[in-house]
Order: structure tokens, then C-alpha cells, then sequence
């Protein structure tokens, strides 16, 4: 549904085929069920987005998969990152938390439907339509609902790391988003419990953040009997 506001063919019209995610799209009753189980859904959603201005929907879609694509790096949607996505399209799209809530949801099943294809197409085409400025903003929008259920996985912040190369924002803007959020990456939490408990090593205690942040750590000087 989405694909048709962000404009974007079907898969098939430009002959690829993007993987599945999964069985079912929200919403649907699985095979059993007819096209009417979805019907009243999928016209809410076509006159939530019909009722903007065609270039307002576009970017609405597009901004609103690219959530939700980061949501779904690690497989799971928690409700803490669906509820952060749902504010953070109030507050960017200036909908209302009703309207908010059904864009999600589609955003959600477009991207449980379609694979790695699908993703980079609605991320170029983001690139395309928006500014320096509100890529940035979509970016930082995805680390918000990255660490809206209290922590970064190594799979969201591989994939924070595609979407900003896809959205060709600049590295140091990028490390510097990174750093920001050090403190939410699973990977520095955990390194930081390790030197925290007893015989934990306290080599570089500061190379983690420093790492994430595109820096490296100073090398500890060598003593006399290592020379």
C-alpha cells in the first residue's frame, strides 16, 4: 500500500522479486481469508494518507518504512518501539495519534512483506525527496526507536549503519549520532559490565565509545622491560 505513495512500482512490474519476511501482513486472516478481511483496513489507510497533499504522503511513507525497517532489524517489533514510532510520526508527519497509528501498522506490514530490495528502494527514494537536513532528522529518528525498548542490538545498529549510508548523510554527522547514543549499544553495555566485574580487564576502558564514535583509543606507552 505504502509503495504506491512513495512511488514505487510493484515488484513484479520492474521484474524483481524482494524475500518475505513473513507469512501474513498485520491485519490479514491468512489464507483462509478473503479480500474483505482487509478491505476496511486498507481504505482507512488510503484516506488517512489520500487526505494529504501528494508530496506530504510520499515523504510520510517513505519516513515511516524507514522506521519501522529499523525496528525490524532484529525480527521483533517490541511495543516500546511501535509506540515510540507512532510519536515520532505524530510529531514529524503532524497527523494525529489515530492517524499516526494506522501508518505505522502498514509501514510495519510493508516491511514484515519485503526483504533487503525493498529497503534500499524506499531508502533512495527518501534520499531523493528530502533534504540534507531531514535525513539527518530520519536518522537520529531511527536510533530513537533503536533504543526505544532500553537498548541498541548489534543487528539495529548494523542496521542504522545501511540506512545512513543509504541516506548518504556524512560520516562525521553519523559518529557523531553514534556517540550520542553509546550508551543505549548493547555492545558497549556489555563491555562495560565485563571491566566492571572482578579480574575484568580495564585495557582501553575508553576505546568503546571511542570506537563507536569512528575514533580510536591512544596506545598505552610501553614500560622499559617491554622495550
Amino acid at each position: 500500500m505504502l509503495r504506491r505513495f512513495i512511488g514505487l512500482s510493484n515488484p513484479g512490474d520492474h521484474g524483481g522479486q524482494a524475500g518475505p519476511r513473513a507469512s501474513a501482513p498485520w491485519g490479514s486472516s491468512g489464507p483462509s481469508g478473503g479480500p474483505s478481511d482487509e478491505t476496511a483496513t486498507v481504505r482507512r489507510i488510503v484516506g488517512e494518507l489520500d487526505s494529504l497533499p501528494p508530496d506530504r504522503a510520499r515523504f510520510l511513507a517513505a519516513f515511516a518504512y524507514i522506521l519501522s525497517r529499523e525496528a525490524m532489524a532484529d525480527f521483533e517489533v517490541s511495543d516500546a518501539e511501535t509506540a515510540a514510532m507512532e510519536q515520532i510520526v505524530v510529531e514529524h508527519g503532524r497527523l494525529t495519534p489515530a492517524q499516526a497509528v494506522i501508518v505505522v501498522q502498514i509501514a510495519r506490514s510493508q516491511s514484515l512483506l519485503f526483504g533487503a530490495t525493498e529497503d534500499f528502494l524506499v531508502t533512495r527514494e527518501f534520499r531523493n525527496i528530502a533534504t540534507e537536513d531531514e535525513r539527518l532528522d530520519l536518522l537520529r529518528c531511527c536510533f530513537l526507536v533503536g533504543a526505544a525498548d532500553g537498548g541498541i542490538s548489534a543487528e539495529e545498529s548494523g542496521t542504522l549503519a545501511e540506512i545512513a549510508d543509504q541516506l548518504d548523510v556524512d560520516r562525521t554527522k553519523v559518529n557523531s549520532l553514534r556517540a550520542e547514543f553509546a550508551d543505549q549499544m548493547t555492545a558497549i553495555k556489555a563491555m562495560r559490565a565485563m571491566r566492571a566485574t572482578p579480574g575484568g580487564s580495564d585495557s582501553g576502558a575508553t576505546g568503546g565509545s571511542d570506537s563507536i564514535a569512528g575514533g580510536s583509543a591512544s596506545p598505552e606507552p610501553r614500560s622499559p622491560a617491554d622495550a
